[in-house]
């Protein structure tokens, strides 16, 4: 279900606003908000699954953890708490009356005065849910995607921050989205400054081989992925062998028995092209369909497995 659809269908009318809940189309913001000039706003992605339980979200104090952190380099102090926070999004996912849904926090410089320094500039922050299905397609999950190896590169970490999510840098993951639909892929892949595999565009990015499992390591410029995470230690619960700190060449790619994307997004996407070379055999293969379905069964809770990760929405 894309945006247009989404709105279309009139299933979302609110959205929290600097603690207030305000109806959709007055979540407005100054035409020379800092933020929308200098890329000087963080932000997370995070699902709501639905359950026997109820809705639940899925690893949100994780995600709280990470979004207070990107804020430091910035200066950036988010003026809520975590409970505020929270309470302020399960009041957003029942008014709308979701059973699972994206969810998306964002903080950021507002306006005052436009120049490079934001000192002098609100913050602000916003919350807002939707239905969003699987991302990379319905069928990605199962037969896989096609990528490509982008031409644009990650930015390294002495550039800007690679361990924050924030707004502005991602550019570049539109910049290589871009380029591998235009060439007629779903995803691309990009490779840092030393010429190895970094990540996609808004996913990390498992290998196997022989039967054991490699992600490259957080020195490699990528994003610490709370989905990432939760696939090595569910990997790992399995009896995998898990490289969680691995080097991986660009070449390594086109040998691989299997790769696939882990995200909040793209969940667990099996990869069955790279620039046109066929992964493995083509299809998704068996270490990634066991650790899929072991990562459906929890989030959408027939197990009882890591009940920390969740938080339920009351009624």
């Amino acid at each position: 279900m894309g945006f247009e659809e989404m709105r279309d269908a009139g299933d979302v009318d609110t959205i929290w606003l600097d603690g207030e809940f305000v109806d959709w189309d007055d979540a407005q913001i100054h035409v020379l908000t800092h933020g929308l000039h200098y890329g000087t706003g963080i932000f997370e992605g995070v699902r709501c699954y639905d359950t026997e339980e109820g809705p639940a979200i899925f690893r949100w104090e994780e995600h709280l953890d990470r979004f207070y952190a990107s804020g430091k380099p910035y200066n950036l102090d988010i003026p809520f708490d975590r409970e505020e926070l929270t309470a302020a999004t399960k009041e957003l996912i029942r008014r709308q009356g979701l059973e699972s849904c994206y969810i998306r926090p964002i903080a950021y410089y507002g306006y005052d005065m436009l120049g490079l320094s934001p000192e002098s500039c609100p913050e602000q922050v916003a919350i807002a849910v939707w239905p969003w299905g699987a991302y990379l397609g319905e069928d990605a999950l199962e037969e896989g995607v096609e990528v490509t190896v982008s031409s644009w590169q990650k930015y390294a970490s002495s550039q800007i921050p690679t361990n924050a999510k924030t707004t502005g840098p991602y550019v570049n993951s539109v910049l290589a989205s871009l380029e591998a639909k235009r060439e007629g892929y779903v995803e691309a892949l990009l490779l840092n400054q030393e010429g190895n595999v970094a990540e996609g565009p808004g996913e990390n990015l498992f290998l196997v081989r022989d039967g054991e499992i490699y992600t490259p390591g957080l020195a490699e410029g990528i994003l610490d992925g709370i989905t990432r995470n939760t696939v090595i230690t569910l990997a790992r619960e399995l009896g995998y062998t898990v490289h969680d700190d691995a080097t991986i060449s660009r070449g390594e790619l086109n040998t691989a028995d299997e790769l696939f994307f882990s995200g909040t997004a793209a969940e667990v996407t099996p990869i069955r092209k790279v620039d046109n070379v066929v992964v493995g055999e083509g299809t998704r293969g068996p270490v990634t369909t066991d650790i899929q379905q072991t990562f459906f069964d929890l989030v959408e809770r027939r197990t009882d497995d890591h009940p920390e990760w969740f938080e339920h929405v009351e009624a």
